[in-house]
Formats: structure tokens, C-alpha cells, sequence
């Protein structure tokens, strides 16, 4: 059993997600730990990128605060090697394809075996181009987590479901990250196409904030994903947030079905 099999097994996930470097790496290290000691069953890292196509003013914000503190692709690697002599949580990338690009596909996924990455999100890598990518991730242990959207076409998402393990990001609204106070998709049929087609497991993203929100959230599918509400309080708080972020993960884990 991987990682990421075990963050699902028997039990709804809350994946929490931070963007890596924010407000600086010490504090970054020390917030990853505190996600996870409050009950974070994967951490979800961000590398910082100056053109984060799926992402909102928040996390904008974030990458941009981590960028003054000297963010590069190497610094977040150095990051994590920080954070693993300090908690073995499951950890995913959410990056983009330019990154792992230049940085070198087998080079980047080396460091993500050593360091026990478990898999990288990579929103602008399309369905088309994922063999370029995915034999050389799964080669080092490292899964591509694929995104399913509302708009995605029940035929599109046989094959973007397939063989794929770790889990599936479930989009829960169109348009970029950002918390929302409503979420009107059908995601019960979403959920319900996908399926029909893979057992792997589901994770609700994009715009979840409130305990109300994950325990309705986790009643559809196999986890959730929380970002910018995170993100929020990092920026609101700064080198302060462990504490604030540890009361918010209780809250929103606790909401969760059993």
C-alpha cells in the first residue's frame, strides 16, 4: 500500500495545502508540521509560479510573498528535507509543467523520491501530453494526481481516470481557486461518472472553507482539499499562524463523515 492509499484508507481525507516558502521557509516548515499534527492526513505544497493559471488573488498573493523570500524550485526541495526531519505526512507537489520542465523530469522526480513525495498536481499538463510525464513519475514512486472538472465530458473522464492511482482533484466550480459561500455544481453526478469508471479515490477542491462545506463535501466523495482559507490565515497571521492553523484544521477534520 502507497501513501497515498493509506491517506484514503478507511477513513475521509483532509488534504490541506500551503504555498511553499510563504511567509518564508522557516515559518513554512513549522506550518507544514502544524497541519499535520492537527489531524492533515496529506499536506498539498504549492511551488511558487509567476503564472498560476488555476489560482486566485490569495494564493497569488502567497506565491508573490514567497518569491521576496527567495523562493526557487531547489529552495523548496531544501524546504522539504526541512519538514522531514520533523513529520513523515504525505506530501504532494502542486506545480506547473514549465517547472518541472526546466528543472529536468527524471531530476525532479528523484528529489521527490528522496525526499517521499508522493505525487505532483499539475493543472496545465493536459490529457494529451501526460505520457510525456507520468511513466517518468511513477518510475520514481510519484503519482500524477489528474483533475477532473465540471465541464469535463463523461467520455474525457474515462480517460483521464485511467490508470491512475493515489486520487483524482475533483473541480468543484469553474474558475480559479478562491473560497467560495456557494458551490452549485452537481457534484453528485460528477463524482457518479467518475466512477463509473475507476475505484480510485475522489478529493473535492476549489472553494471549500467551512465545516459546513467538508462535512457536505465529504459526504460525496473520498476527501476534500482546502487552500486558500489556509493560505488566508498564513497571510493574515504570519510567523503566528501554527496555532491559528491548528484550531481551523481541528475544526474542519472533525466535520468530516467518519
Amino acid at each position: 500500500m502507497t501513501k497515498l492509499n493509506e491517506v484514503f484508507a478507511n477513513k475521509k481525507a483532509f488534504i490541506a495545502f500551503v504555498v511553499a516558502g510563504d511567509p518564508d521557509f522557516a515559518a513554512c516548515a513549522d506550518n507544514i508540521v502544524a497541519l499535520a499534527e492537527a489531524g492533515a492526513d496529506l499536506v498539498e505544497i504549492g511551488i511558487p509560479f509567476s503564472d498560476p493559471v488555476a489560482d486566485g488573488p490569495v494564493i497569488q498573493a502567497a506565491d508573490l510573498r514567497a518569491f521576496a523570500a527567495g523562493s526557487t524550485t531547489a529552495k523548496v526541495f531544501e524546504l522539504v528535507a526541512e519538514v522531514r526531519k520533523r513529520t513523515q505526512v504525505p506530501l504532494v507537489f502542486l506545480t506547473y509543467c514549465n517547472l518541472v520542465y526546466q528543472y529536468g523530469y527524471n531530476e525532479f522526480f528523484t528529489r521527490c523520491a528522496e525526499l517521499a513525495i508522493s505525487g505532483a498536481i499539475i493543472p496545465d499538463l493536459p490529457l494529451e501530453e501526460r505520457d510525456e510525464v507520468k511513466p517518468i513519475a511513477e518510475a520514481h514512486g510519484c503519482q500524477i494526481i489528474p483533475l477532473v472538472t465540471p465541464t469535463t465530458p463523461p467520455e474525457r473522464i474515462a480517460k483521464i481516470v485511467a490508470d491512475v492511482d493515489g486520487f483524482i482533484y475533483v473541480v468543484s466550480s469553474m474558475g480559479i481557486t478562491g473560497t467560495r459561500d456557494t458551490i452549485n455544481t452537481d457534484l453528485d453526478q460528477l463524482i457518479a461518472n467518475i466512477r463509473k469508471y475507476t475505484t480510485t479515490p475522489t478529493a473535492i477542491g476549489f472553494g471549500i472553507h467551512t465545516p459546513e462545506q467538508a462535512a457536505q463535501m465529504g459526504a460525496i466523495a473520498d476527501g476534500v482539499i482546502v487552500g486558500s482559507a489556509i493560505v488566508d490565515i498564513i497571510g493574515q497571521y504570519g510567523h503566528e499562524a501554527p496555532a491559528h492553523l491548528q484550531a481551523y484544521v481541528k475544526a474542519m477534520r472533525a466535520a468530516l463523515p467518519a
